[in-house]
């Protein structure tokens, strides 16, 4: 017999195997032709955002022969010397102007509640916690039913509690949700937004009338007081105003240099947000 195959008008096993198809790298990410990461390597896309961004600067900075140049194809690693070297660039190049005495004050007008000492809020909530492999569609619309019936009108006075006792994911469900006096720095983030930093509602009481998303789940809020505290004058927070408006302007103005930068550069591999317009301040 010979070495044919099993036989089979159909069968090719005794066929030679084709080759395996060969393993195709995929290309560097590159920046003006300078790799970001080693050939085979694959760093996550925040990564190679950051290793973007580092080689962009260096570039730079060796541009206006701040930094020596170098052969190299691979994008060095930047050390405490060089990255020294690059903010002074930055310092030097983006010039940020203070803010006015008349963009302070009309930022304090806007969110004065923000600028006062002491707030809380006496808080209770129900907690639908988003778990793995939950379905959130329907735990939201099992959350949104249970805030239907409690802002019913004729709603007793006890079912918060009870529905609290029975659906909360939260420990504070055995005492009816009740969550006790909090100050923006006692909840998750979500919950401060929502109970002390927007314009609506600020002095509000009762049943808030919606789902609030946080990063543990849906949460049902009712607010049963409120302490506004002290409000703090202009004067007492104008230099920490003034801070706080110059760091915003630094960081857009950071922003647009780095499109620029990105903008006139060939880059290859990933994709970034890049201008082709000049700074503007």
């Amino acid at each position: 017999m010979s070495g044919g195959g099993c036989g089979g008008g159909a069968c090719h096993c005794g066929e030679a195997a084709a080759p395996a198809p060969a393993t195709v790298e995929a290309p560097c990410a590159s920046i003006n032709g300078i790799a970001l990461h080693q050939p085979g390597e694959r760093p996550d896309e925040y990564t190679l955002r950051e290793l973007a961004w580092a080689e962009l600067l260096r570039q730079a900075a060796v541009a206006r022969q701040l930094l020596p140049k170098s052969d190299a194809t691979l994008a060095p690693r930047l050390g405490s010397a060089e990255q020294t070297v690059i903010q002074q660039m930055l310092d030097d190049e983006i010039e940020v102007p203070a803010a006015s005495e008349d963009e302070c004050r009309r930022y304090y007008a806007a969110r004065s509640a923000h600028f006062a000492l002491g707030r809380r809020v006496h808080a209770r909530h129900i907690l639908f916690a988003v778990t793995d492999g939950i379905n959130v569609a329907a735990l939201a619309a099992h959350a949104e039913k249970a805030l239907i019936e409690l802002r019913h009108k004729d709603v007793a006075p006890g079912r918060f509690a009870e529905l609290a006792r029975t659906l909360s994911n939260c420990s504070s469900g055995a005492d009816g949700g009740d969550l006790g006096w909090i100050g923006p720095d006692d909840c998750a983030d979500e919950l401060a937004a929502e109970l002390f930093h927007t314009t609506e509602g600020l002095d509000a009481v009762g049943l808030h009338p919606r789902l609030v998303h946080s990063r543990y789940g849906f949460h049902i809020v009712e607010v049963l007081a409120r302490d506004a505290g002290r409000q703090q004058s202009f004067e007492e927070v104008g230099p920490r105003i003034a801070v706080q408006l110059a760091q915003q302007s630094r960081a857009k103005a950071l922003h647009q240099y780095m499109q620029l930068l990105a903008g006139r550069a060939d880059v290859s591999g990933l994709v970034l947000e890049g201008a082709d317009s000049p700074l503007v301040q």
